[in-house]
Parts: structure tokens; sequence; C-alpha cells
């Protein structure tokens, strides 16, 4: 089962700066081989079908915990793609052709067919595919895929940090390339319990440090790097027996929390007329707000206008 919040992991600047080429970069990170979708995916699959979850309790807490995760990355890397879309374009009569700002844009299916927001495709608008879960059944390769694609997924964040100057897809960038390092490090881990062999002497794939990007050091700097979190109010706590000791690269101390980080409000989305979204007037507005308020028996003098 999944418990849902209405809140972001992080706060994501609000900026003037419609940009349709970032957003369709920044789609790599969702619907991309390595992007976000590819590692819940996989790391959800890979739980559900796990074999002697008992026997292997923390390597299964660990890669469920880690999934909970990655359903919020699917979510924060959406509104990334959404910020740098708003305000491409600004409502016009039908003949003055209000979309034509994308009619030179990368990916024209943001205004064709999603009201200019996310969508499940990679930065070429291809559709992301189940094509891209790996799940083997055998604990050490699993393990040692994931790791390759938290390394992978890597690689394509710093890639798209170097696309864009973009202040809302840098800052989530930022955040993604500080938590995807603690899921890098974590499996890197596992594979030392499970093996013997310190995998963690490989890191970080690829070698630039976090430490070289501006949006990654404040994060890192509050210790966000060293944090593996339950995502879970009592489950998935033998974790601590894989995430424990030293981080490999600045050595500070690896810390188990049990539950969620702090979220943040999710930013109101604008009505974009010109894409008929969400396809109400402000008459139809006060109507619907009206057969709500008598469907609650709120009196008619205590009702919103």
């Amino acid at each position: 089962m999944f418990k849902r919040f209405d809140e972001i992991a992080i706060e994501i600047p609000e900026v003037e700066r419609p940009d349709a080429n970032a957003a369709a970069a920044v789609q790599e990170l969702l619907g991309g081989k390595f992007g976000e979708m590819s590692t819940l995916n996989n790391y959800l699959f890979q739980s559900f079908n796990f074999r002697s979850k008992k026997k292997l309790k923390p390597f299964y807490d660990l890669v469920t915990s880690i999934t909970a995760e990655e359903l919020g990355h699917v979510e924060l890397v959406s509104h990334a793609v959404n910020k740098c879309l708003c305000g491409s374009t600004s409502y016009k009569d039908p003949d003055q052709t209000p979309l034509n700002p994308f009619k030179d844009a990368r990916n024209t299916y943001f205004a064709l067919a999603g009201a200019q927001s996310a969508m499940p495709f990679d930065s070429m608008g291809r559709p992301w595919s189940g094509e891209y879960v790996f799940n083997s059944g055998n604990l050490i390769l699993d393990l040692l895929h994931n790791f390759f694609l938290e390394c992978g997924a890597r690689t394509h964040k710093m890639k798209v940090y170097e696309l864009t100057d973009h202040p809302a897809a840098r800052e989530v960038v930022g955040y993604l390339l500080v938590r995807g390092g603690v899921h890098v490090v974590a499996y890197a881990k596992a594979l030392e319990v499970a093996t013997g062999v310190d995998v963690s002497k490989l890191v970080p794939i690829p070698s630039l440090s976090n430490k070289a990007f501006n949006e990654t050091r404040k994060y890192e700097s509050r210790g966000v790097h060293t944090k593996l979190y339950t995502n879970s109010d009592g489950d998935f706590t033998a974790i601590r027996q894989i995430w424990k000791g030293l981080h490999p690269e600045d050595g500070q101390p690896l810390e188990v929390i049990e539950g969620s980080p702090k979220g943040y409000p999710i930013a109101e989305a604008p009505e974009v007329p010109e894409e008929f979204a969400p396809g109400f007037s402000e008459e139809d507005f006060l109507n619907i707000a009206a057969r709500l308020q008598a469907a609650a028996n709120i009196p008619a003098s205590e009702q919103v206008h």
C-alpha cells in the first residue's frame, strides 16, 4: 500500500521565464531510459516480485523504501517540466494563433496533447516503455543493475543541468543529483553486504563531485546526501543493516530516518484557456461552487460568491 501527501519534495522557484525547449530536456529525467519513471518501476516490480524477503529482509526493505521516494521524484520532475512551460502562451482569439510559440519548439506535443504539461515521454517525445524494467529475480544481479541504473541516471542529470540554466530545472536537477547519489551509495553498500566487494570505491560515477554544482551544495551542506528514509510509519527499518557507517566521498555519518522528509506546498497551476484547460468559464466556476456548497448544506448566508 502507499500513503500520499499533498506536498512536493522541495520548493521550486517561481519564475516568469517560459522555456519549452528546457521542458523538453527535463522530460528525459522523467520518461527517458534512465529517468525517474524507470527507477520507480524497476524498484516497484522488484519489490512486488522479491523472493525470500523474510530471509533477505534488509535488501527487500532497501528496494521498497527507495521505491516510495522514486514516486515522489516522478512527481517532482513533472512539476519542473510544468514550471518550464508555464506562461509559454497567452489567451487570444483562435484566428490569432495563440499556440504559435510552440510551432518552432522541439516538442509541439506539449501544446497539442497535454495542455502544456508533463507527459510520460523522453526528451525526444518517445513514450516511456515497460521494456526499461529489469527484474531478473537474482538479488545480486538486480542490485548490480540498480547501481548501474542510478549511475546512468546521475549522468543524464548532469547533462540536462548543462543543457539549460532555467532556475526551476536546475533546482530540481540539483536536488535529484544529491538524492540519486544516496541511492547509488545505498546499492553499492547492499552489494558489499551481499558479496563482500567494496563497490563504493567506484563512486562517484561520473567522477565529477556533486559539489561542482551550485544547486547541489546547499543540499549537501544540510546533510541531505547522508539520509535514507524508510518512507513508512513503521516498516522497512531493516535498512539500518545496510545504510550505516560513513559516506564514501566526504566521510559524513550515514543516518536512517523513519518516515518521509518534510514536504512543501504544491503550487497552483493556472488555467490555460487557449488550451481549453480546465475548460470552465468564471460563470461555470460560480455555478459549480454553488452546487458544492448546497450539497454540503452550507446556508446561503455563509456561501462564498
